[in-house]
């Protein structure tokens, strides 16, 4: 059973600016820097949004092409995770890809919401910052 991890920036009061994030993830901003310069750099229709949200009291980042999100992103014990959604149409896409093997089974296997599926990424690893990248091509692949 997977772990609960507790939510960091969980005061609607206090908008998490790059200040902030820094001194909750420390060195792993530079992996947090490089997934938004990479996405507001080669996705130009893509707009990154913070938010606080009253029913899961904590912000969150989204990253959104038109009303789209294309990414969830929340902050945890000195990291962050972020979190993909697909329907259906993008299984082959997902399992033809370069992607981790784990990945991919976790794509296979993970609950349906609705139509949904969900791929988080708990960003542990410079590698998992390419895992992202590649995940962003695939959800803005299929229009």
């Amino acid at each position: 059973m997977a772990t609960v991890e507790k939510a960091i920036l969980s005061d609607p009061e206090v908008f998490p600016d790059d200040l902030l994030l820094k001194s909750l993830i420390g060195a792993k901003m530079e992996w947090w820097n490089e997934i938004v310069e990479h996405t507001t750099q080669h996705y130009q229709s893509v707009t990154p949004v913070w938010r606080y949200y009253n029913d899961g009291k904590q912000w969150l980042f989204r990253l959104l092409q038109k009303k789209e999100t294309i990414f969830w992103t929340s902050l945890i014990d000195d990291t962050f995770r972020t979190t993909f959604y697909f329907t259906d149409k993008y299984e082959t896409r997902v399992l033809e890809s370069l992607l981790p093997e784990e990945v991919k089974s976790e794509f296979i296997s993970a609950k349906r919401y609705g139509k949904l599926r969900g791929i988080t990424i708990r960003m542990e690893n410079a590698s998992d910052v390419e895992t992202v990248k590649q995940l962003i091509a695939i959800k803005l692949q299929i229009r």
